[in-house]
């Protein structure tokens, strides 16, 4: 009888820092992997901890405040105060679960290292047969960037995108471009009025007032005036503005009251990595806020068309006769009908929306997707342990949802990874024409679109989303790829 090695007890540090105790195992790709994005959550979260904490404040106060009184809470919660929520808890809860994975692969590894011959599960099989694919792995990275970047858009993105700056100074400044700005003691935008009253409900909502005003500011209260150049003459500033030259008290400008001479507080430099638009408005910021439209279309897209095609083709392949040929039939129609006039028609009628994208790109692509599950489910029909089961008296939905929908989902699964890229473009060309996500919301479409005239003289308005919709692309296909190839057996090293 063979006795097993004892079990290794894991260093306290290793469980601590996700991804060391990989490295010191030899597995390079994957303890790279936690540590790398370990560290570039926290960098994230010490660089806007000031957002994290007040966003954090107040999801809690608005919880209370949905206990205490829902209308109040529709009242004053926007949208913008939802996209800090859900990045704040991103930027959160993203480090611990690379830490329980990295922990549970650590242990999977030990556990490896202990057993002899060991059989594996599909599942596992699959996995370590697309771990081998590299560029599909690499491909699973720049992904995970990109939808962490969506997620994390109110933190990471440098200026708010639809902010207009002052045009005749930031328009059309190239890339890594940096302009000097004066802060104003004026605050920005529109102060909310305060509630009142002294009951909890009022003190709630002037809390949450206050941390919205905060939040829609960046922390960053006072307003900026963008300058090409400036002198001293005395209590005031004169500053070059293109061909305007105007003044101002050095008493307007924050601190400006207790200026004595030095370095100015007042006078900040704002850098721009990837130039500005026609407007001012910093296309580094458009291009963060662009992804969240472009991945998030993409992804429910895809998961509404597959969960339609999964349950037509489903019942369609299980249940025969007048129920395979009328929803096929309906399936022809919609195949040889132009997918792209179906949309045209439909967004040209209901107007556009992200909405009305989401629901006319999910009913148009949901056909190759039935097709595929009635096939899958045309041959294991007839198999012995569909044959068992009909014998043993379960429903047809026994049968369906435990042992036909689970054995159809490996095609499934390839044509999801395979299909978000063709949708992700789609949505692209339609914002494109202008029949998409409509200005100024920023997605990568219409901001080619918005460059699109001034493409030869000012590139980096359109190359650069540009860029960001073919990497997009580019790895879904590349995971796809790996996938099928993981999936399967014939494909497997």
């Amino acid at each position: 009888m063979k006795k097993t090695p004892p079990k290794k007890q894991l260093p306290l540090l290793d469980q601590l820092v996700p991804g060391l105790g990989l490295l010191r195992m030899q597995k390079i790709g994957s303890g790279l992997f936690f540590l790398v994005s370990t560290i570039v959550f926290l960098v994230v979260f010490l660089w806007r901890y000031e957002l994290v904490f007040i966003s954090l404040h107040s999801f809690f106060t608005g919880l209370s405040l949905l206990a205490v009184s829902q209308e109040n809470f529709r009242q004053v919660v926007t949208v913008e105060m939802l996209e800090f929520w859900v990045a704040s808890l991103y930027v959160i809860l993203v480090p611990l679960t690379l830490a329980f994975f990295s922990n549970r692969t650590l242990r999977k590894v030990l556990a490896a290292q202990n057993r002899i011959d060991a059989e594996l599960s599909l599942r596992e099989i699959g996995w370590q047969s697309f771990k081998k694919h590299t560029i599909a792995l690499q491909a699973s990275v720049v992904v995970f960037i990109l939808y962490s970047t969506a997620f994390l858009a109110p933190l990471v993105s440098p200026f708010n995108p639809f902010e207009q700056q002052d045009f005749l100074v930031t328009a059309y400044k190239p890339p890594l471009a940096s302009i000097d700005a004066l802060v104003l003691e004026e605050k920005k935008g529109v102060t909310i009025p305060l509630r009142k009253g002294n009951s909890l409900e009022e003190r709630l909502t002037n809390t949450l007032i206050g941390d919205f005003q905060v939040l829609k500011t960046r922390n960053e209260p006072h307003k900026l005036r963008f300058i090409d150049s400036y002198r001293f003459e005395g209590e005031s500033i004169f500053y070059q503005q293109g061909p305007r030259e105007k003044s101002i008290p050095i008493e307007a400008l924050a601190g400006g009251k207790e200026y004595t001479g030095g370095k100015p507080g007042f006078i900040v430099t704002r850098s721009f990595l990837l130039g500005t638009d026609q407007y001012g408005r910093d296309i580094l910021s458009r291009v963060i806020y662009g992804s969240r439209i472009s991945l998030s279309i993409g992804f429910l897209v895809v998961l509404i068309s597959v969960t339609l095609g999964t349950i037509v083709g489903v019942s369609s392949g299980y249940f025969g006769g007048i129920v395979d040929n009328t929803l096929m039939r309906i399936v022809d129609i919609l195949i040889a009908f132009p997918a792209l006039f179906l949309i045209l028609i439909i967004i040209a009628t209901f107007g556009n929306s992200i909405f009305l994208i989401v629901i006319t790109l999910s009913f148009t692509g949901w056909m190759g997707v039935a097709r595929i599950v009635r096939s899958q489910v045309l041959s294991l029909k007839e198999q012995e342990f569909i044959l068992a089961a009909k014998s043993l008296g379960l429903s047809n939905l026994r049968i369906i949802f435990r042992h036909l929908v689970p054995n159809t989902l490996t095609p499934v699964i390839v044509a999801a990874t395979l299909r978000i890229g063709s949708i992700i473009l789609t949505e692209a060309g339609l914002s494109f024409l202008g029949l998409g996500v409509q200005p100024p919301t920023p997605s990568w479409g219409n901001i080619i679109n918005e460059g699109r005239d001034s493409l030869l003289n000012h590139w980096w308005i359109s190359t650069f989303p540009g860029v960001a919709i073919l990497t997009t692309v580019v790895c879904f296909n590349l995971i796809g790829d790996g996938v099928r190839d993981a999936l399967d057996p014939r494909m497997r090293g």
